[in-house]
């Protein structure tokens, strides 16, 4: 445990941080989920939306400072491929 008032102030900050950042990864998360969701369905019109919704969840997490931004970039990358593959079908 600190014991010196900066150490306990950076224990308090860092809760709040913490806080903060897990609130924010668990909502990428979901929109990421929602959109694999989407595509299992076979609504294109539907995963695109989503899509939509997950590329900007994904830039927001970026400028949150959540995740690096070629992490982001993967992402979308790979998100992206998926929705063509299913608009090819």
């Amino acid at each position: 445990m600190a014991n010196h008032f900066s150490a306990l102030k950076r224990a308090r900050q860092t809760e709040r941080k913490t806080a903060v950042n897990r609130n924010n990864k668990s909502r990428l998360r979901t929109a990421v989920r929602r959109f694999r969701e989407a595509l299992a369905s076979g609504d294109k019109a539907n995963a695109t939306n989503v899509y939509r919704e997950t590329v900007s969840a994904l830039d927001k997490s970026v400028q949150k400072g959540v995740i690096h931004k070629n992490t982001a970039s993967r992402y979308k990358s790979r998100l992206s491929a998926r929705l063509e593959a299913i608009s090819a079908k």
